[in-house]
């Protein structure tokens, strides 16, 4: 894996990552109890998007620090990937 891989291994299991984090913890301004004038009841109300970016960064990290060990550990190989359909027979 090079630079231009990890960055974009990492951009990708970032956005992953945050839509896995966006609804945790959320409530709507019904549940709320307040819905604004003009906007659906199920919007979402409160929403602390520093502390979901926090999160979601912090998950990423993990995540992309193992995949990144396993790919350049050689723990799983190309070679690995290729005969894997020979496994399944």
């Amino acid at each position: 894996m090079n630079l231009t891989g990890g960055i974009v291994l990492f951009a990708s299991l970032w956005f992953l990552t945050l839509f896995c984090v966006m609804p945790i913890g959320q409530r709507s301004q019904a549940d709320a109890g307040a819905v604004v004038h003009g906007t659906h009841a199920g919007a979402p109300e409160g929403l602390n998007w520093r502390r979901k970016l926090i999160w979601t960064t912090a998950i990423t990290s993990v995540i992309w620090a193992v995949l990144a060990w396993i790919i350049l550990g050689g723990v799983i190989t190309r070679a690995d990937i290729s005969q894997l359909d020979q496994l399944i027979r």
